[in-house]
């Protein structure tokens, strides 16, 4: 116990880390008397069965993102529960709080609208509740992002532990699981190869337990690259939801949130620096991660006060080789790369390309958790070495050209070799909400070289939505056509495949060239020469663009704040005064 016998007396202070004085007593809630005010907090938490004793040691906050909308997180209860064996095992006291939670699934319009509010919203519970250190709880695509966002804002230690992918499921033999199968079993089924019960059964094998999707989505890229940064334990980001395993590294997690606790540091902004940027860059080139990755991370960085662009992506990434066999650019799953090492196994591949003097929340050098890893395994063949890799460098390529000048996003690992060169005629679509209507029509004039644009689906206009991997027109479905260029200013899924140019910047509702796409304008897409055009003279663009006029804008809530001060895709779509 500290000296003082009235806790409601200890002086404040502001030194780092835990010293011997209850974040409780140096709590800033106030009631215009300081003594009083402490008195009253110690009196209520006895309420709740808290005693001087329990409130003397390091408090350690806990933000669930449990909801019976988040299916994703199901097992959070247990996670939970392990971060807090985890505590109490180091002498720490642990109080968890609840912060939105965002299901990809069942959230409307979509999950992306809300990643900057979840952001604000963790942030402010960890500066204005008591604690000493904060281990976020996430998981789900776009928790992770906010939780770090609001992570490199805080004054005190954090850490985050994420859910864990789902397991495979089984159908007629064949393994799959969520969610590229379900887009590609969704194509057979679009295109007449299965019937109604056929894709019933098969959606009933396709998410088989808790978790995140099974690939390599946005959910599973995010751990991976939080992982990289540092802001997770190393080991983290790969063992299933449902396994021993990630409730043991999340128990350990709990014991070392209450020596960051003791020790004020590393702070996150100490440990998500320019160097742990740069590799993790490189990570989400290696395991041809998601393209949302490069929205998120741009936010996160300038959180925490580094300039990263579009660009870097490009530059970073383009001497490191796709390593990671995993849907959807490779034939894996979430599991196989657990099983091979998960990511220390791979930094380990990657040590020649990485700064090695990066130091995580874990306290040590990545040159010494490098050393530590175990050499590559010969019999696994789900993460592959340096020198014979699974795909080319550039699995991810940032395009420019008169229909996106500040740039957009292919994920050239995921798209179709013989198109990644293509011109052909646009048929555009103003609303996701009619993709369907439109490109189902059986009277449409379209042939596979056609280009698919889809607009007005951008951070302002939309909330950027997961829109972007249009479907192929019924009529080429059922020929077989499984692959078209796609254009939008809207994001696609990580777990999407296909040749999906997205992120157009300027989005069309800020008057971006798309914005003046009409039917049967040529569009020339060249992801080698990185150039996305539309093939329409200077002058007609110019005019065209001179009787542009905006979408009605919402008035008021969320939306209208989001509408009036979000930034453009590259530049993280983050709050402008964020």
């Amino acid at each position: 116990m500290p000296e003082h016998t009235d806790p409601t007396e200890a002086p404040e202070s502001a030194a780092p880390g835990y010293n011997g004085r209850s974040a409780v007593d140096s709590s800033r809630t106030s009631y215009g008397d300081v003594g009083f005010s402490r008195y009253l907090r110690r009196a209520f938490l006895a309420s709740a069965g808290y005693d001087d004793e329990s409130l003397e040691r390091p408090i350690v906050g806990i933000a669930v993102t449990s909801s019976d909308y988040n299916t994703c997180h199901r097992d959070m209860p247990a996670l939970l529960a392990a971060v807090r064996r985890g505590v109490e095992q180091a002498g720490g006291l642990p109080m968890d709080f609840p912060t939105i939670s965002l299901g990809e699934i069942l959230t409307s319009p979509t999950t992306m609208l809300f990643r900057n509010l979840m952001a604000m919203d963790t942030e402010e519970m960890i500066r204005a509740l008591p604690m000493d250190a904060a281990v976020l709880l996430g998981g789900c695509d776009k928790t992770v992002p906010a939780q770090l966002m609001a992570a490199a804002s805080s004054d005190i230690p954090v850490m985050l532990e994420v859910v864990g992918p789902m397991m495979t499921g089984s159908w007629r033999g064949e393994r799959l699981g969520a969610c590229t199968d379900c887009r590609r079993f969704w194509g057979k089924h679009r295109g007449g190869e299965l019937d109604g019960a056929e894709i019933t059964s098969v959606r009933n094998e396709l998410v088989t337990t808790a978790g995140t999707c099974t690939v390599m989505g946005t959910a599973s890229t995010m751990a991976s690259i939080t992982e990289t940064l540092g802001m997770m334990l190393p080991g983290g980001a790969t063992p299933p939801a449902v396994s021993g395993a990630r409730l043991r590294h999340a128990t350990e997690t709990g014991r070392r949130a209450v020596e960051l606790a003791r020790t004020g540091g590393p702070l996150p902004r100490e440990v998500m620096t320019r160097a742990a940027f740069d590799n993790a860059i490189r990570v989400l080139a290696a395991i041809g991660g998601s393209t949302n990755v490069l929205i998120h991370l741009i936010a996160v960085a300038r959180r925490a006060g580094i300039e990263l662009t579009l660009s870097d992506f490009d530059t970073i990434g383009a001497d490191t080789p796709l390593l990671v066999d995993c849907k959807p650019s490779g034939t894996g799953y979430m599991e196989d790369f657990h099983r091979s090492g998960g990511v220390p196994a791979l930094l380990k591949e990657l040590a020649p390309l990485l700064d090695l003097d990066h130091v995580g929340v874990g306290g040590r050098p990545l040159r010494e958790l490098v050393a530590e890893t175990s050499d590559r395994e010969e019999w696994q063949a789900t993460i592959r070495p340096l020198d014979e890799p699974l795909g080319a460098p550039g699995a991810l390529a940032v395009l420019k050209g008169s229909l996106a000048p500040n740039g957009a996003v292919i994920k050239v690992s995921a798209a179709s070799p013989h198109l990644m060169k293509h011109t052909g005629p646009a048929i555009v679509v103003d609303n996701p909400a009619d993709a369907t209507r439109i490109l189902d029509d059986p009277e449409l004039d379209v042939t596979p070289d056609h280009v698919l644009v889809l607009r007005y689906s951008g951070p302002i206009a939309a909330g950027m939505p997961e829109a972007g991997a249009l479907p192929i027109p019924a009529k080429l479905a059922e020929r077989g056509i499984r692959d078209m260029v796609r254009v939008s200013d809207a994001r696609m899924s990580g777990t999407s495949y296909g040749t999906v140019v997205l992120h157009c910047d300027p989005e069309a509702a800020a008057g971006g060239p798309l914005s003046i796409v009409r039917d049967g304008d040529m569009i020339s897409l060249d992801v080698e020469a990185r150039s996305l055009e539309l093939l329409v003279e200077p002058d007609e663009i110019a005019r065209r663009l001179e009787s542009f006029i905006p979408p009605v804008r919402a008035t008021r809530g969320w939306q209208k704040l989001y509408q009036d001060t979000v930034l453009p895709a590259s530049e993280g779509a983050d709050l402008s005064f964020l």
